[in-house]
Formats: structure tokens, C-alpha cells, sequence
């Protein structure tokens, strides 16, 4: 019988896009499954890889290089479809691989609870906007795309604590703020395909950043840290550049994260309740 460890690689290991959401979804199935019989999978241990293998398309640029188009034309809207893409893909990879890389540190089922279900809806996510991209005459790996995704897991690859900062309580939060925007984009050209998509999306995205926060709560009792101190100093430390106002306080509260956490780590910028 696989460990959960094990599953989570065969994942990170399958180049296809298409093909590694349908094993995510699969091994997520698999995992639930065992649970709900009272027989969860075992843990294990494995050895994820340094990168996730990828499709030979979409061609990867320096964030510089990837071509900015605005999104009021039709080849804009496509563009930013395909960005939405790469990051729901690379989604699916950074919630198997906190699973896989971080098996040395005991914790609860639920940890890996969320993290499957974080996986499972990143992979029908990434379904969804590649529907979406075939509805515009496009596809998955159609256009260039932004190589820094991964650089937050390299980054992290041995803290727990600071890829539970970076990438569900930072970069999934930057969600958030964004694709309300990014709704409205395609209201206004009527494409509800698209649109019912990403309130998908959105609703879920809620639930990830909620699991980093839970989660890095967890620890921070565990290890007797100040969770907004040890964040400020995580996100110092591993994310590049300041956080980027406007916030979306509304959600980001409901995914338990409050404005004295991100505020001070915008630039230039006092929070709110400081002015």
C-alpha cells in the first residue's frame, strides 16, 4: 500500500498538467477515503523533488520577459487566463509537496487533511480555467509563463514555518485581493464561463489561506513563538519585495489572518489603525 508520502510524489513527479491534476485528484480521492473507512493511509517518507517535472510547454521567462498585454482586449483576457493556469498548476504541486517535504515533523491528520483538500481543489481549479482557455481558442502552454512560481518552495524547503508564511498566508492571500478584479474583467465582456470559474476559485482560495493560518498558529504554540512576530520575520526573510496594498480585509479576516500581520509588511504604506 502507497503512503500518503509516496502519493503525494507521484504527483510532483507527472510532466503533464492535465495528467498530474487527474492523479491529484485521484490520491486525494484515495486519501479521503481511507480516512472516512477509519484506515488513513500512512504518512511515510519520500523524496520529493528540487522542481516538479513540468510539460516541455509553457516556456518559462524571467518574470521581466513574460509580456504584459492589458486585459480589456480579447488576447489580454486570454493572457491572464493562462496566468491564472500556471499558478493553479503550480498550486497542486506547492500543497503535495508540503506533504511530502515535511514528513520529519510530527503532526495531526488534519494537517494532511487540508493540504489533500487544498490539492484536490487546485487540480479542479486548473480544470476549470483550462475549460475557460479552450472556450478562447487557447490552451495550456499557448503562451510564455512567469518561471519564479516555484522560487518560494525552493526558498522554504527546509522551514515549515516560513512555507506555511509564504505561500498560503502571502502569495494565496495576494489571491484574494486580486481575482475579485479579475471577476469583474470578464463580467464586463460576458464571458460567464469564466466568471462562474473563478467565484470558484475564489470562494476556495478562502479555505487555503485559512489552513496556512491555522497551521502556522499551530506551530507557533507549539514552539512558544508570537505568531505575528515570527511572521514579520518570515516574510522578511524569504519573500522578496513588500506586500502589495490594496487588501482584501474582508477575506482575509475570514481566513484568519488579521491586518496587523500583512500592514507592516506593505511598503511605504502605515496600517490603518496607525494613522
Amino acid at each position: 500500500m502507497s503512503t500518503l508520502a509516496e502519493l503525494a510524489v507521484e504527483v510532483l513527479t507527472c510532466p503533464d498538467g492535465h495528467e498530474k491534476c487527474a492523479i491529484s485528484r485521484r490520491n486525494a480521492a484515495r486519501w479521503f477515503a481511507a480516512r472516512e473507512a477509519g484506515e488513513p493511509l500512512e504518512i511515510g517518507q519520500a523524496s520529493p523533488p528540487d522542481f516538479p517535472a513540468r510539460p516541455a510547454r509553457p516556456e518559462l521567462l524571467d518574470p521581466r520577459d513574460v509580456p504584459r498585454r492589458r486585459p480589456g482586449s480579447p488576447e489580454g483576457r486570454k493572457a491572464l487566463l493562462h496566468a491564472v493556469a500556471h499558478i493553479e498548476l503550480n498550486a497542486v504541486d506547492l500543497h503535495w509537496d508540503i506533504v511530502a517535504r515535511f514528513t520529519d515533523v510530527k503532526m495531526p491528520l488534519g494537517f494532511y487533511d487540508d493540504w489533500v483538500k487544498s490539492a484536490d481543489e487546485e487540480s479542479k481549479h486548473f480544470g476549470l480555467v483550462c475549460a475557460a482557455l479552450e472556450a478562447h481558442g487557447s490552451f495550456y502552454g499557448d503562451l510564455a509563463a512567469h518561471a519564479g512560481m516555484w522560487r518560494a518552495a525552493e526558498d522554504t524547503r527546509t522551514d515549515l514555518l516560513g512555507r506555511l508564511a509564504v505561500v498560503p498566508m502571502v502569495l494565496e492571500a495576494r489571491g484574494l485581493d486580486v481575482t475579485p478584479g479579475m471577476i469583474e474583467v470578464f463580467k464586463r465582456a460576458g464571458d460567464d464561463q469564466t466568471v462562474a470559474a473563478l467565484e470558484v476559485i475564489y470562494a476556495e482560495e478562502v479555505g487555503h489561506v485559512a489552513y496556512g493560518s491555522k497551521w502556522f498558529n499551530f506551530l507557533c504554540g507549539r514552539g512558544e513563538l508570537d505568531p505575528k512576530a515570527e511572521f514579520h520575520r518570515l516574510v522578511r526573510h524569504y519573500f522578496h519585495g513588500a506586500l502589495k496594498p490594496p487588501f482584501n480585509e474582508e477575506k482575509r479576516a475570514d481566513a484568519g489572518l488579521p491586518p496587523d500581520f500583512y500592514w507592516p509588511l506593505a511598503e511605504g504604506m502605515p496600517p490603518p489603525y496607525a494613522r
